[in-house]
């Protein structure tokens, strides 16, 4: 398990987990490499991945597919030193010390390739910008 002191750990958290937050771990991982580590979760977990997701992920050379949902923890939040929240609301458990950001993006869910396509170039844009910011150079895969 990481440290603060060796990789940031970054945790993305949406209310099903099956859309926005794991388009951002997913444009993490692919970006960051072993630089930063990668946890997403949420605080009522669908029971699979929204394949929309998966397929607008793969046109980007991201693979989602051996991805589950999984549950929100409290460990996993105090466990982090960066958590993104995407519209769980007061469901995301909050502690002091922690780097708090809420990215407002449209929900995926339901929604068709082309009208997921911007809300993933979206979360790519904020993932790049997440890892400016952590002192992380993106990687060249995820373009």
């Amino acid at each position: 398990m990481s440290t603060p002191s060796s990789v940031p750990t970054v945790l993305f958290v949406c209310v099903h987990n099956a859309g926005r937050s794991q388009m951002a771990a997913g444009f993490l991982r692919a970006l960051a490499g072993d630089a930063v580590e990668v946890r997403s979760a949420g605080s009522m977990p669908a029971d699979r991945i929204n394949p929309t997701a998966v397929e607008v992920m793969a046109e980007v050379g991201v693979d989602l597919t051996a991805e589950q949902p999984k549950v929100l923890t409290v460990d996993a939040v105090q466990a982090s030193d960066v958590v993104i929240t995407m519209g769980c609301g007061d469901a995301c458990p909050i502690f002091p010390g922690k780097r708090y950001e809420d990215w407002e993006l449209d929900d995926p869910a339901g929604l068709d390739a082309p009208a997921v396509r911007p809300i993933r170039d979206e979360i790519r844009r904020r993932v790049v910008g997440l890892l400016s910011a952590l002192g992380v150079t993106p990687g060249e895969r995820a373009d």
